[in-house]
């Protein structure tokens, strides 16, 4: 008689930007990171319940720091343990370990759970993206589990694909990714220069590198378009993610020029979350894309 496989659950975190409407979607969990300002520790909620996005960003905008933290162990242990105890495996994809080291976390807690629970299995993908790019990783996975991928198949799909998920984003100053330690770039030679905004890569290692400049917002976003439709593969089979931190109207002109220029099947729009806003500041926008491989490595 064969053996009747384990079902799986995909799970990922609060810098993977999924919105409740597709978390419920795909059926997608997520663990918690948190963000912290003026002595106060609040939970990096992709719903959005203690705060709205522009509550969080126009604390930024008058000059109060938000730091982040990396998903507790407590909570990795909580999650996995909840799924062990229901018989169900896990396939964590986790944010880059370029920039959290949630995904060092998640293994650790991972083979803690396992050897109490020896029937489970948990496998952590390190998704070297943040963001929607993370976040298409794991629907991505939702999809594969839908036509009846098992565990290691999805697991092992994502680990030879995860490069191709490409990011292109606007940001309004290296500033705030600069002061989290997030971005690399040559002697940040982009800086404060007048008029002249970053464009910013995921690159191969999973760090975010300003590969790009352009003069002026209107600029930036036409030339992020002009990468997105250079990288993109079989764009009419996709929908393209843009997610932006509190710059709605530009939001319109991002989308019409994707629209011309990419024949794509739909454009989804939604917020950057905490944990990735505190860290490229407001003002930032971006797309997500299925493209060519992402080979640049960054200074």
């Amino acid at each position: 008689m064969c053996k009747k496989l384990r079902n799986y659950h995909i799970l990922t975190d609060s810098c993977s930007d999924l919105t409740t409407e597709l978390r419920n979607k795909y059926d997608i969990d997520y663990v918690q990171m948190n963000i912290v300002y003026n002595g106060k520790e609040l939970p990096a909620d992709l719903d959005w319940k203690t705060y709205t996005p522009k509550e969080m960003y126009d604390v930024m905008r008058g000059g109060t720091r938000i730091t982040t933290t990396q998903v507790p162990a407590e909570t990795f242990n909580k999650k996995f343990t909840e799924y062990a105890e229901k018989g169900v495996d896990v396939l964590y994809i986790g944010c880059s370990s370029a920039l959290s080291g949630s995904i060092n976390t998640g293994h650790v807690v991972a083979n803690e759970v396992m050897e109490a629970h020896p029937e489970m299995k948990i496998i952590c993908i390190d998704s070297l993206n943040s963001c929607m790019g993370e976040g298409l990783l794991a629907i991505k996975a939702a999809e594969l589990k839908a036509e009846g991928k098992t565990l290691e198949e999805t697991a092992e799909y994502l680990e030879k694909n995860k490069l191709k998920y490409n990011q292109f984003c606007v940001a309004e100053t290296l500033e705030y990714l600069k002061r989290a330690g997030r971005v690399k770039a040559s002697k940040a030679f982009f800086g404060n220069l007048f008029g002249v905004k970053p464009i910013i890569i995921s690159d191969a290692r999973g760090a975010n590198f300003a590969i790009k400049k352009a003069k002026g917002r209107k600029g930036s976003i036409l030339e992020t378009v002009a990468m997105c439709k250079e990288a993109i593969v079989n764009p009419e089979e996709q929908t393209l993610y843009i997610v932006h931190a509190d710059c709605e109207e530009d939001v319109k002109l991002f989308k019409e020029e994707l629209l011309k220029e990419i024949p794509c099947k739909d454009v989804y729009v939604s917020y950057i979350g905490p944990i990735i806003g505190a860290s490229v500041g407001p003002g930032a926008l971006a797309v997500y894309c299925v493209g060519k491989e992402v080979t640049v490595i960054g200074d």
